[in-house]
């Protein structure tokens, strides 16, 4: 191999590699997203959890449209406390009733939980207590990986699938066509990160 052609081949590889990025680049976005999306089909469980975090409202919905189509009987609501005086958990069952599903569809879980864990623990708890030993987990697309993680850890002995529902700024999976889908994988990676290292 001459000098000149040695001295060429690394902006040659540079070259590739950019190329193939471009080229891909939607395809391997996709997939920095996919890794957060644990999305399983529903089945029959003793219970639904919708758990707290969404402010558009699309996890108690999507936990309703499962009980209206009969995959469980009711929905625990969990969240967190001090939304202006209010638990996040009556306020999603208000927003659901105003979309015309049944106040009775729904448990409220009033509890003062910060994160994810804190939320499992409890919620898990709480199953325990009502006696139900399988349940759908929903969430958001993008954080139902790592909510089924911490579930699965908190409670082995219960049953659980994920059933995430869909979100605005995540459409398909595709997230970095819009601001807010950015940063949602940007704080959603970093705290996956972040559970893997246990911080």
């Amino acid at each position: 191999m001459t000098r000149k052609t040695r001295l060429l081949l690394p902006g040659l590889v540079v070259l590739c590699a950019a190329a193939l990025l471009f080229a891909f680049h939607d395809r391997i976005l996709w997939s920095l997203g996919a890794v957060l999306d644990n999305s399983q089909a529903p089945r029959s469980a003793g219970m639904i959890v919708a758990i707290g975090g969404d402010y558009q409202g699309a996890r108690i919905l999507k936990a309703a449209e499962l009980v209206r189509e009969g995959y469980a009987p009711k929905v625990l609501v969990s969240g967190i406390a001090g939304l202006y005086g209010h638990h996040e958990s009556d306020l999603a069952i208000d927003f659901a009733v105003q979309h015309g599903y049944p106040r009775d569809t729904f448990i409220a879980f009033r509890y003062p939980a910060l994160n994810t864990v804190d939320e499992a623990r409890a919620d898990i708890a709480e199953l325990r207590r009502l006696g139900v030993h399988n349940y759908l987990l929903v969430t958001s697309i993008y954080h139902s990986a790592r909510a089924s993680r911490i579930f699965h850890r908190e409670g082995p002995d219960l049953e659980m699938r994920s059933v995430p529902a869909p979100d605005l700024y995540w459409p398909d999976g595709v997230w970095w066509r819009n601001r807010e889908g950015r940063k949602i994988w940007f704080y959603e990676t970093t705290k996956t990160l972040a559970g893997f290292f246990g911080i």
